[in-house]
């Protein structure tokens, strides 16, 4: 097969996958340790719904993707306020309206289908320019939002209630955690594929905390792992014809198998 750099849009790929797995972690980490790691299945099955809007009305899927998993987001926040101690209840409400609102709108699409699945696995070397700006894009705004609240997300990751008697505006700080985890989600989706990138947001954190005794170690060591999955996901798939998006999320999850074989018979 040659130079994998010899081509123009793996070195687009390996661009939008580097900056991907920088941003993914940082969200990925306090939305673990809220316990709240499904909202990014529930984000991502709604994006498909936006995909698949997108894709019959004529716009880029990516912008319907957004606008969707954005509205998933904010209809989780709204509900796990009305059902109280079971909130969990929203997430799975969400996920399953995103699910059917796939189904119907995907069969009004005419020679859609090779699209909705690109979107669904992913398509890291379909990617286009607007698609990289959007990502970096992401990129920049994800990490500089983490690094400018970062003690405000480090309270809330742990104790809400204990962070609002500190005065860190807690129900500010979670919207703007929802909205990122909405937009990199949507932005992901043509990268890792909505159904995976949710995995892309918890295997690295998961990896990381294992063998991570601080916040922070843990935070560098999820980007760590997230660089390391999708650049070998990128090269295996490439030289041995797979999907990348599957292949990113497979070396994941063996490498957090064999990290809590080893962490455990410690």
């Amino acid at each position: 097969m040659g130079n994998i750099f010899a081509y123009d849009f793996m070195i687009k790929a390996f661009a939008a996958a580097v900056l991907i797995a920088a941003a993914a972690p940082c969200i990925g980490l306090p939305i673990v340790l809220k316990r709240f790691s499904a909202i990014g299945d529930a984000a991502s099955h709604s994006a498909l719904g936006g995909i698949a809007f997108g894709l019959l009305i004529g716009i880029n899927p990516i912008l319907g993707a957004i606008i969707f998993a954005v509205a998933a987001v904010l209809g989780i926040e709204a509900l796990r306020r009305r059902f109280g101690k079971y909130s969990e209840i929203a997430t799975v409400v969400v996920m399953s309206a995103g699910i059917g609102l796939t189904a119907v709108l995907s069969g009004f699409i005419t020679n859609g289908s090779a699209n909705i699945n690109s979107f669904m696995f992913g398509s890291i070397v379909a990617i286009s320019d607007f698609e990289l700006i959007l990502t970096v894009i992401l990129c920049a705004v994800v990490i500089g939002i983490t690094l400018l609240l970062y003690k405000e997300l480090f309270a809330i990751a742990f104790d809400e209630e204990a962070a609002a008697l500190c005065g860190i505006p807690v129900k500010s700080i979670n919207f703007v955690l929802m909205l990122l985890t909405a937009l990199t989600v949507a932005v992901a989706s043509r990268i890792v594929g909505a159904l995976m990138i949710s995995s892309l947001l918890v295997i690295p954190t998961a990896t990381s905390m294992l063998i991570s005794k601080s916040y922070r170690g843990t935070l560098i060591g999820s980007v760590i792992f997230a660089e390391l999955f999708t650049l070998s996901g990128l090269f295996i798939s490439y030289y041995c014809d797979l999907r990348p998006g599957g292949t990113i999320v497979l070396i994941g999850t063996a490498v957090l198998v064999i990290t809590a074989f080893l962490h455990k018979r410690k």
